[in-house]
Order: C-alpha cells, then structure tokens, then sequence
C-alpha cells in the first residue's frame, strides 16, 4: 500500500516533521499579563497526542501594544519564557515540531475578547492602551485613529521582534513565524490601504516591504541557521487597490532571499466591502500554490481545508508543501489519524497513536472483526 503524500516526511533544514499536517495558530486570549497557562498547555497538547506534524502557538506578542486584547499570550518579557518552555517541550516529547507566531497587531490591537464583543476597548477602560501604526488611519469606522510610528518607533520594534525571537529560541521552539498577515502591524506596512506614509518605509511597492523585510531580517539573524523562519502573509486584500497576489509573489522572492524556509499563504484582514472576500473549501490553496511556483519557495496551505482527500491533494500535486488547519483541528484534534485511515482504509492500523490510545483503539477494532466475523457465519 502506497503511503499518502500527507504523511510523507518534509525536512526544513535541521527539522524534520513527520507529516505535513501543522496546527496553525489560534488565538485563545486566555492569558493573564501575556503568560502561556495549563488552558494553552493543554489546548496545544492534544494536538501532538492527534498526530500533527507542527503545532503552532497562537500570535505571541512582542511588545504589550503589541497584542490584540488583554487575554493574548506575550514574549516581551524573559518571565514569560518558562511557561513556553513547557509547551514546546511536551509538543516536542510527543512528536510534533513546536513552533510559535510572533506578532503586533497595529491599529487592530487594545480590543476586547471575540466573546466580548470584538470591538475596541473604550478609551477609558484601564485596560486599553494607544494603538499604533504605519499611518494615522484608522481600522474603520468607529475605531480609533492609531499614532503613527516615528523612526525611533520602528528602531524599537525591530528590536523588539529580534528580542521575541531570542526568547522563542530559549523557550525550546524550533520553528519561529512572523505575523505578517490579517491587518495586523507588518501587513500595514505592506498595504496601500493602510500605509499612507511619504518616506522611505511608504509609497512604492520596495518601500511598504522595507519594514517588514526589516524585521524578518532581525529575526532570522538570531535564529539558528539550522532552524527554519516561517512567514504568515495575507495572500490579498481582497480589493483590486489592495495587497494582490502579484505583490505576494515578489515578497516571496524577497523573503526566501533573506532565509525564510516556508511562506504561510492566507488573506484578508483589511476593512473590505462585503462580500469582496471569495470564501469556499480550499479558496486560499490556489495562493500558495502560485507563491510556490512563481517565487520558487516552499509555502503552506490554510483556509477550510477539512476534508483528508482535499489536503492530500494539495501536498500530492505540489500546490503546498503543508497543510494547515484550524477550527477542524479543534473540532477533531485527532484529525491526521482519522485522516490515515481515511486515505489508506486500514482500520487496524494505529502504530502512530500515542501507545496509551492506540492499544485500545486496536482491541476494540479487533473485537469488531472478530463479532462480524462471527455475524457472518451464524449468517451462513
């Protein structure tokens, strides 16, 4: 039997994965003060017993103003690093890669909880704080106008990636990715819908790069030359006067100058007239697919990919090196296993169960067959 392309092996310099399923990062603002707790411990856990290749911490915050609500997890701060550090090494002890985002959220930051209505924070909680942006140009309407990064700001921030990544290292993670995506700080940058600036870090296409490739820059000049750097883009806007795919290509290209290993191909997360977005089963795989070819770099796949047949596809037809999942992860953290059996129709295999699951699993398969074995005799 022919193993599923899925379930092939993918080295990234010194990291190998065992499949080419990754949990992408989810947000869980479950944090207290920007500290990983036994909720994200656990939330992430599952997902390495469920046989996923890579497990990726949700969009870690750089600097306090950095992330979206009081409840994101941080990496300004060396205290927040032991908490990681238990993550990445029970990831780790159960065969996935663990990785981590790190991330600013811009104009989009100082907001409330999605279950708390998603919406900035009133100016006069204590919780809110001043957001911040390439532009003085807010979100949307009723959203507040964020301060405009001077020089000595980007000076700052530059720094504070490059600080979030030291910490990511020492916390155990062997994969780091830049947030660059969803209308976040660095797709600010990037696109003339949000970054309105007149110097050199705004107007041409080379310009809203420059602070991005920036801070990749920082990043990966303290990252280990045997660990790869992962890259989250937003593949468009969405808007024809947006971000476009195009763009997305020539980025690419500047990335993997810069040693990026993997770009992570989504979209969106401008303000956008509704209905702009195309939204459907695999919509965002055609990106990922054209960054791969046209840029000649390794990309990963994301967006309502729930079907096994669907991501085997991907990875088989060279549109994705791998395949991220999201909300189907949290509907079935044990996905990649359903998804072996799926594609391969061996019920009796589960050698890649954790051994506390798998012995189960295969009695109760055996006791299965052996009871339709029997139907069909007394049948007989």
């Amino acid at each position: 039997m022919t193993k599923p392309r899925l379930f092939s092996p993918l080295q990234l310099r010194g990291v190998t994965l065992r499949n080419r399923l990754v949990v992408a990062p989810m947000c869980q603002y479950s944090a207290l003060d920007g500290y990983a707790n036994d909720w994200h411990l656990v939330h992430l856990g599952r997902f390495a017993l469920g046989g996923f290749g890579m497990v990726m911490v949700e969009a870690t915050a750089v600097t306090p103003e950095g992330r979206i609500t009081p409840g994101d997890v941080g990496l300004w701060d060396d205290a927040h690093i032991r908490p990681l550090a238990r993550i990445a090494e029970f990831l780790r002890e159960n065969g996935a890669v663990p990785a981590i985002q790190i991330a600013h959220a811009g104009r989009k930051a100082s907001c409330a909880r999605p279950w708390d209505g998603d919406l900035p924070l009133p100016a006069e909680d204590p919780q809110a704080w001043e957001t911040v942006a390439p532009s003085a140009v807010a979100f949307d309407a009723g959203w507040p106008t964020p301060r405009a990064l001077s020089m000595e700001d980007l000076a700052e921030l530059r720094d504070s990636w490059r600080r979030a990544a030291e910490r990511a290292l020492e916390a155990g993670f062997d994969v780091v990715e830049v947030h660059a995506a969803h209308g976040y700080l660095l797709h600010e940058f990037l696109s003339p819908l949000s970054n309105k600036r007149e110097d050199d870090y705004g107007g041409s296409l080379a310009n809203r790069m420059r602070f991005p490739l920036e801070v990749v820059e920082a990043v990966r000049s303290v990252w280990p030359q045997d660990k790869p750097v992962f890259v989250r883009i937003s593949s468009t806007d969405w808007v024809e006067e947006g971000w476009s795919a195009e763009d997305s290509v020539a980025l690419a290209a500047r990335l993997k100058a810069l040693g990026v290993d993997v770009v992570d191909c989504s979209s969106g997360g401008m303000s956008v007239p509704r209905g702009a977005v195309k939204a459907g089963p695999g919509y965002q795989v055609p990106f990922a697919a054209k960054v791969r070819d046209e840029a000649a770099i390794a990309t990963m796949a994301v967006g309502l990919i729930t079907e096994p047949q669907m991501a085997e596809t991907i990875i088989a037809e060279g549109q994705a090196d791998l395949v991220a999942l999201a909300r189907e992860a949290l509907a079935n953290p044990q996905w990649p296993h359903h998804a072996y059996h799926a594609l391969t129709g061996d019920r009796q295999d589960f050698h890649a169960w954790p051994v506390q699951s798998g012995f189960w699993l295969r009695n109760r398969e055996r006791a299965r067959a052996k009871a339709e074995a029997e139907r069909l005799n007394v049948a007989d």
